[in-house]
């Protein structure tokens, strides 16, 4: 990839960082652009930046606009409104789709040809929606799903049962929050499977998963906010299409047919290039989590169908 600019959209506390770890792990970027309603916070945060690319690569980091996107290879998409005691999903789906139609519209007016990478919440419905409002095809917008699942389901199987969480490979798919689901079946340590190595009762399993879905709001209970998980895995992501490595991830991945479902972006493995998501990998699953899996779809749809139905 011959472009290596990346438009970062949205400097709250998950952009910010996600641009940190950017600058530092991604040698290949040239060039950073940060675009936010408050340009006094983003200048700020622009000259922060700049004083680290003395210690790791030359990069041009400055504040701009959607019109910046023009030539870039990424547009990262952070931006977006939390969801507040008593809201429901829907109400929160609405307040960001408006923000997402005001991000996506110009930046596509722009002309931009490049990569979408979305981690504003809801991800899955948002990324979804930003592929139907883009209309880019769709191994070109990526959310970054159940990445940060994943990586906390390690650290909770760690604690739980005395492994180091570099040691295991276990999957979170489906959606990034009610109905995530562990891949229990697959689920290996050092190459072995967990099944046969601690005993997976239905009780330890619901315990983790639940576990899993609630670490976020903990942590979102002591510090207001999560954002370093998921910055790393935006810059993962942003350094497999900047280097074309290949790198399979669990992200928010178009399903089209795979585990039977089709039109919607999920939390499952799949491989990104340069070209945006070159491979979309169907797990095995046991009947259960098959199960699991539609039931994650079916909430997911019908919340875009109601947000489809308000905007008639």
């Amino acid at each position: 990839m011959k472009n290596r600019k990346v438009v970062l959209v949205g400097d709250g506390a998950v952009g910010s960082t996600f641009a940190y770890s950017l600058i530092q792990s991604v040698k290949t970027v040239e060039e950073l652009v940060i675009v936010d309603l408050n340009k006094e916070r983003s200048q700020g945060d622009a000259m922060d930046l700049q004083d680290v690319t003395p210690l790791t690569a030359d990069i041009d980091i400055h504040i701009g606009d959607y019109q910046d996107a023009a030539d870039a290879a990424i547009v990262v998409i952070t931006a977006g409104v939390p969801r507040r005691p008593g809201e429901t999903r829907i109400d929160l789906v609405n307040k960001n789709v408006k923000i997402l139609r005001s991000i996506v519209e110009p930046i596509v007016e722009s002309g931009f040809k490049g990569i979408f990478v979305v981690s504003a919440n809801p991800v899955d419905i948002l990324t979804t929606l930003t592929q139907k409002i883009s209309g880019f095809p769709r191994e070109r917008v990526i959310g970054t799903g159940t990445f940060l699942d994943k990586a906390r389901l390690n650290v909770i199987l760690g604690d739980h049962f005395g492994f180091k969480p570099s040691e295991i490979d276990a999957l979170v798919l489906g959606e990034h929050g009610d109905t995530s689901f562990v891949n229990f079946d697959e689920a290996r340590v050092n190459g072995r499977p967990l099944k046969d190595q601690v005993d997976l009762t239905p009780e330890v399993k619901n315990q983790i998963e639940t576990e899993v879905r609630q670490r976020g709001g903990k942590i979102i209970g002591t510090k207001g906010a999560t954002f370093y998980g998921v910055a790393y895995g935006l810059s993962t992501i942003c350094r497999a299409i900047l280097e074309n490595n290949y790198k399979m991830m669990v992200i928010s991945a178009p399903l089209s047919g795979q585990y039977g479902i089709k039109d919607l972006y999920l939390g499952t493995p799949a491989v990104i290039n340069s070209s945006g998501i070159a491979q979309v990998i169907q797990t095995h699953l046991s009947p259960e989590e098959h199960e699991k899996m539609k039931r994650s779809a079916e909430q997911m749809q019908a919340v875009i169908d109601g947000v489809s139905s308000m905007d008639e």
